[in-house]
């Protein structure tokens, strides 16, 4: 059963984070989360994660903003949680996903993320050097920074039918990582992953999970 701990990043900011997972896991993976906050979707995703075998922790990023944010789904939650991200600097954001890295320590670790999350997941692959494999789910973001670097593996899903990222984008971001694994779900929507959302779609969703976990057993091997 997962708790809430706290950490502290370099820049002195500290930030309550949710740790799952067995106290002996060999690998570590930081989780991070949708505009929503570490909310009880997140958490249920840190325990899916947690019963596979890893160490996880999941970085509450709102904290630099507004302390103890869980949000729900509806448009007033979303128009929220983008306000919320706009007052979140990115540099913060990856100071705090290195916060989360630190709490795992002497293990190989990776990284995944879901709607911002998926971006930051993405930076944590070109902005820190903490990850031995990234995964990013509908991160809308990538496509602005996608002829940024990679230190690590990368793999990178996405809904052929999502309202947010046109395809266009993620042809661009293909064009510019010919290394990255991309995967496009026919029919998906943004957030397919997310069974508190309507566009949820569970075939899609194991998919996908199967196809990340694969990934990271492969990469933190």
């Amino acid at each position: 059963m997962g708790s809430f701990i706290h950490l502290t990043a370099a820049d002195g900011h500290r930030l309550a984070a949710w740790q799952d997972g067995p106290a002996d896991a060999t690998h570590g993976l930081v989780v991070v989360q949708e505009i929503f906050g570490v909310n009880d979707h997140m958490r249920h995703v840190c325990a899916a994660f947690a019963a596979a075998g890893y160490g996880v922790v999941a970085p509450a990023l709102f904290d630099r903003a507004e302390r103890g944010v869980e949000l729900g789904y509806t448009p007033d939650d979303i128009a929220r949680g983008r306000d919320l991200r706009a007052k979140v600097p990115d540099a913060g954001v990856v100071a705090d996903i290195e916060a989360a890295a630190a709490a795992i320590p002497g293990r190989k670790l990776g990284i995944v993320g879901y709607c911002w999350g998926g971006t930051v997941a993405w930076w944590g692959a070109t902005r820190t050097n903490r990850f031995a494999a990234a995964i990013g789910w509908y991160g809308g973001g990538i496509a602005a920074s996608r002829t940024e670097a990679p230190h690590c593996p990368v793999q990178l899903h996405f809904g052929e039918k999502d309202a947010s990222i046109p395809l266009a984008d993620v042809d661009a971001i293909r064009a510019a990582q010919p290394g990255v694994e991309i995967f496009v779900y026919p029919g998906a929507q943004h957030g397919f992953g997310c069974d508190e959302r309507a566009s949820y779609s569970a075939p899609d969703a194991n998919v996908a999970l199967a196809r990340t976990l694969t990934f990271l057993t492969r990469h933190l091997a």
